[in-house]
């Protein structure tokens, strides 16, 4: 028979100490197990065996948390193009689509990259590659500093796009895209001249060709279109507001 006689706090094994590092690593195993949005404070410090106030210590709130595992994920982002030979557009988009697929391994992650804002060494590092490559390409820089944002929103967006609509995870998906179908085909000329007779060319192209032209255009638009001149006088322009 199992002892059942209640034991002492200071017989019982010391538990590791909490660390941000060590809640990260908890936090990243359970997204690879149960998925990003399983990734609570109170489920992290459920396994922790803690109380969710321990956690607050290290991180602020659920937000930083996702962040931070966001940036660990990244980790897994292919950034070799950057250093290789051939084409440099071709080799960017070869980073992006690698961060893609990071992005699409694990569901609400592209999500939640739409909103939260990671600045771990991953995502320095990415910024790092993007921004070698369009240096490469001749894109100045200043322009290369602001068009990386719009690069990998646009990247994260059309992964959440494809993940939020994907029939795993959205049953009712096909019903949606055949009624936007119908929709589009059925246009009246009376009511939507620009739209009418034109669904088969808001509906062509595989997601591929998709994603390659929008980061074309970026890549054409960000090399051609000069940054807006800053209206603040100079002495005001250290400070960011």
């Amino acid at each position: 028979m199992p002892d059942a006689r209640p034991r002492s706090r200071r017989e019982r094994p010391a538990k590791p100490a909490l660390t941000r590092e060590g809640i990260v690593s908890t936090a990243v195993r359970l997204v690879r197990a149960e998925g990003l949005q399983r990734v609570t404070m109170r489920r992290l410090a459920k396994e922790l065996d803690t109380g969710p106030a321990s956690l607050y210590v290290y991180v602020a709130n659920t937000d930083e948390l996702h962040a931070a595992v966001l940036d660990e994920l990244l980790g897994d982002v292919d950034l070799s193009p950057a250093t290789r030979d051939g084409d440099w557009r071709q080799r960017l988009e070869a980073v992006l689509v690698s961060y893609m697929g990071v992005l699409s391994e694990h569901p609400g992650l592209a999500r939640t990259a739409v909103v939260v804002r990671p600045s771990g060494p991953n995502y320095l590092n990415l910024l790092q590659a993007l921004l070698r490559l369009l240096h490469e390409g001749g894109v100045p820089d200043d322009r290369a500093a602001w068009g990386v944002d719009p690069l990998l929103l646009v990247a994260t967006a059309v992964t959440a796009e494809h993940s939020a609509h994907g029939a795993a995870s959205r049953p009712g998906a096909d019903a949606e895209w055949n009624a936007l179908t119908d929709a589009l085909r059925g246009a009246s000329p009376a009511d939507h001249p620009h739209l009418a007779g034109r669904a088969g060319q808001l509906l062509s192209g595989t997601p591929e060709q998709r994603r390659g032209w929008f980061f074309r255009m970026l890549l054409d638009g960000m090399a051609r279109t000069p940054l807006p001149e800053d209206p603040r006088p100079a002495d005001a322009r250290r400070t960011r507001s």
